[in-house]
């Protein structure tokens, strides 16, 4: 059996992961859908949030475990037997940072492959900063994200008040 471990932060998960996701799962026994629990960024949903979010925006398709992880990916992988890393590509600026990332992991683990997944069209635009910068703005998310983690962000910024629009960094929706 090939499995192949699609590795995020996932705040929040948005429809261009969904995508990548369903599309590795056509091509792999099991797609285990790692969610980070430590990166370096800020980030909005605690690791068990998100790992929920993720869970539900998957439920009821075949292949897919969801589970999260710290420490280096490829020790990941190996700790489950995992043979792939797929990643995601956007648009040309992900390549030079995801082909340093393949590289970095061919060093560490020579066994595990990386596959990048070119993204659908009308997914390019999509990132998981965008959709948090545009929710915490109160701009309408829901064809960006599934219905329950655009309720989510809702509730998230509810909570935040206007502390939301300070944590989540800027570039130039609010322009």
């Amino acid at each position: 059996m090939v499995r192949a471990v699609f590795p995020g932060t996932f705040d929040p998960i948005h429809l261009g992961h969904i995508d990548i996701a369903q599309r590795a799962a056509r091509l792999f026994e099991e797609v285990v859908v790692a969610v980070y629990d430590r990166p370096l960024k800020s980030l909005l949903f605690s690791p068990e949030e998100r790992l929920d979010l993720v869970r539900r925006s998957l439920a009821g398709q075949d292949r897919f475990r969801v589970t999260g992880y710290s420490g280096l990916t490829v020790e990941f992988c190996r700790s489950i037997n995992a043979q792939v890393i797929v990643r995601g590509l956007r648009v040309f600026s992900d390549f030079e940072h995801e082909f340093r990332m393949a590289l970095a992991n061919h060093r560490l683990a020579s066994g595990i492959e990386v596959m990048a997944l070119i993204t659908s069209e009308e997914h390019t635009f999509l990132s998981s900063s965008t959709v948090r910068e545009i929710a915490s703005l109160g701009g309408d998310v829901r064809s960006m994200v599934p219905p329950h983690v655009a309720a989510a962000l809702t509730r998230r910024f509810a909570e935040l008040g206007e502390e939301g629009q300070r944590i989540v960094p800027m570039t130039s929706l609010r322009d």
